[in-house]
């Protein structure tokens, strides 16, 4: 019995034993200024994560663990489905597509566009490139979503914004927690969390285990994670907290398939990903320290952090990398009457040994090319505002960010050049925030935002030679932002429009579909991202809860020499999402629905668009006792057949293997349990 495979069978066992702790539970949190303890509750975090929120002119919000605890979160698609803004389409297992108003959109495979972090702290690479299945949703008390530049408090100056995964403290989730989940292809998980807490030291921990024969071929899936921290009250004024996680991540990869196939056979994988064994698998170790200050007006955040990974990746080739991320953070933000301001500054800096193999059925043949890496990325941001009459404040900042690429070949079988490329920018940000009462506000800004080029984008394979392409360009753009949000009787509303006018976006093609060799990138000259970000939420009464998110998103070149004005792939123009809710928390019911109109086109010619679909769901959960939970979480109930993501190609054939089915039919349940 493997490793992942006990630790899940313990986990399950665990919860069959009642004695367990509310998570909810009250708890000690020493943070006022004398010393004295003030009494809490796990929905303080989440509140004073909203309030952050609410002080921001620009679209943001925050996702309660509450909001999908019926659900099974296999991957941020699950968590985030009713976040406004945010296109998650679930490729296999933990891989999803993620795009905040058009991040990345062109990236099939990683992550690029969007700042990841985890308690405030950056888990993305030194070359900002990430792998979001290192975020474990179910381990979160909230999540808090930044879209665009509304991010900057956190660091990050990218078209998509920033995702910040708050864990719990042994102060906000004091006892053991215990749950268990298994369903359709073979799926099953278990969880155990236990936070303890005195006057001055806290800690929290939690273990999960995952395993999944996945809805096809070639898509096993099983993983075991660890998250936790220590809490110290180091003085009245001073406190600091440490965190370690570990994530022991395989994941088999089905590959892309034609249309055709993908729309009559979706539990197919492609050939070159069952002859190579495809799969990535991720063994990683992320150490972090956050030391804080907190004078009352003033609070200084400072931290550092260490992220050791292991990637072994068989597609086209074996990748086999090990890389190093170091880095620290520095955070001070003072309020004194009518005035506010954030001031900060990150510095992350990597190397990764990069190899590659002949793949062998999934194992390293001969050695094709080994080299070692270096990334720096570092940035320094502010922003000020300024109330000068009540219920309106003004706002203005920017954000200086410089980084670096440099590739040292040791040995390649084939030509290769060694080389570096620097790139720096300065991007500001100005906004204005309106609250004509106390529930409702309204908001706009003009900011910029730039993204440099990772490993993947600067050193590309033309032929048979891996090169330095140093014609690739940073990405830039402006962005213009009105929105509101708030709450009045029945209804709260979350509604933004953004129109983002770029220079230079990154955009990939598949080279040659179906072989899994990484795409291309160019720099498109101009192109335009414009759309709406609604979520709308009705609550008649308390046992009734409509929840509806839409996003429209028109993403195009702007007279471009070879394509015009053609739409750009993948991001279909409109998705919507319902899930209305019928019942107390004794005893409730949830259908819901995502429906695409019209899917997304497949290539920058236009020549071929994938079909809409409509995909009915159902959950649902009760109370069977105090501290006892039952759900049922059930998915693409007709068993519709439709195409749910696409990798980008310059012409669309009806031989180009690009595309990714909708997830099959499935149904899981479980319990969950705390006392």
């Amino acid at each position: 019995m493997t490793i992942s495979r006990f630790a899940l069978a313990a986990s399950l066992l665990c919860a069959a034993n009642p004695a367990i702790a509310n998570t909810s539970a009250e708890a000690v949190e020493d943070s006022s200024g004398d010393g004295s303890v003030i009494i809490v509750t796990a929905d303080t975090q989440t509140s004073a994560a909203e309030q952050q929120a609410e002080s921001t002119a620009g679209g943001t919000d925050v996702v309660s663990y509450r909001d999908y605890a019926d659900r099974m979160p296999v991957s941020l698609r699950d968590v985030l489905a009713f976040s406004p803004g945010v296109y998650l389409q679930p490729r296999y297992g933990q891989e999803v597509r993620i795009s905040i108003r058009g991040s990345g959109i062109s990236r099939g495979f990683h992550m690029r566009g969007l700042t990841l972090l985890q308690d405030g702290i950056p888990i993305n690479l030194a070359d900002d490139n990430g792998d979001f299945q290192e975020l474990e949703p179910i381990f979160f008390d909230h999540l808090a979503v930044y879209r665009g530049a509304n991010a900057l408090r956190f660091g990050s100056g990218t078209l998509g914004g920033a995702i910040n995964g708050v864990t719990p403290t042994g102060r906000t989730a004091e006892g053991l927690y215990l749950r268990a989940d298994g369903g359709s292809f073979n799926t099953a998980r278990g969880l155990a969390a236990m936070g303890v807490a005195d006057d001055r030291v806290d800690a929290w921990g939690a273990i999960s285990a995952d395993t999944s024969d996945g809805d096809r071929l070639n898509a096993q899936r099983r993983s075991l994670r660890f998250h936790g921290n220590v809490g110290l009250a180091l003085s009245p004024v001073a406190s600091t907290r440490f965190y370690v996680s570990f994530n022991n991540i395989n994941q088999r990869l089905p590959g892309a398939l034609t249309q055709a196939v993908a729309l009559t056979a979706p539990r197919t994988a492609a050939p070159a990903a069952l002859a190579g064994n495809q799969a990535r698998d991720i063994d990683s170790i992320r150490l972090q320290n956050r030391t804080s200050f907190d004078w009352g007006a003033t609070r200084l955040d400072v931290g550092i952090f260490g992220n050791f990974k292991s990637l072994y990746h068989p597609i086209f080739q074996v990748i086999d990398q090990n890389s190093e991320d170091r880095g620290g953070f520095a955070r001070l933000e003072h309020e004194a009457g009518p005035l506010s301001l954030t001031l900060g500054g990150e510095y992350r800096r990597g190397s990764t040994r990069a190899r590659q193999f002949v793949n062998l059925a999934g194992r390293r043949g001969a050695i094709t090319f080994d080299a070692q890496q270096e990334a720096r990325t570092a940035s320094l941001y502010g922003e000020v505002r300024v109330r000068p009459v009540d219920h309106l404040s003004l706002i203005a900042g920017g954000i200086y960010a410089d980084g670096f690429r440099r590739r040292t070949i040791n040995f390649s079988a084939s030509p290769a050049q060694n080389g570096g490329i620097s790139f720096d920018t300065f991007s500001p940000r100005f906004g204005v925030l309106f609250e004509p009462a106390s529930s409702i506000q309204f908001f706009a800004n003009y900011s910029r935002s730039a993204e440099f080029p990772g490993f993947g984008e600067v050193f590309q394979t033309v032929g048979t030679t891996s090169t330095l392409i140093s014609t690739i360009k940073p990405q830039r753009a402006w962005t213009a932002e009105i929105g509101t949000r708030g709450e009045a009787g029945i209804v709260s509303w979350d509604i933004a429009a953004y129109r983002a006018t770029l220079r230079d976006e990154m955009l990939q093609y598949v080279v040659s579909p179906g072989t899994g060799i990484p795409a291309a990138t160019f720099n498109a000259d101009r192109t335009l991202h414009q759309g709406i970000e609604v979520g709308l939420d009705i609550a008649p009464t308390e046992w009734l809860r409509l929840r509806q998110a839409y996003s429209y998103s028109d993403f195009r070149f702007r007279n471009d020499a070879q394509f015009g004005n053609n739409r750009l792939p993948v991001v279909p123009r409109h998705v919507y999402r319902a899930q209305l809710r019928i019942g107390a928390d004794s005893l409730h019911v949830s259908p819901n629905v995502e429906w695409v109109p019209n899917g997304g086109v497949a290539d920058y010619r236009n020549t071929t668009r994938t079909g809409g679909y409509a995909l009915l769901g159902l959950s649902a959960g009760a109370q069977i006792a105090d501290g006892i939970d039952l759900f049922l979480d059930a998915r693409n109930l007709t068993g519709k057949k439709a195409i749910g993501d696409i990798s980008a190609v310059i012409t669309a054939t009806a031989a180009s293997a690009i595309y990714q089915p909708v997830e099959r039919r499935a149904v899981f349940g479980g319990v969950r349990m705390r006392f």
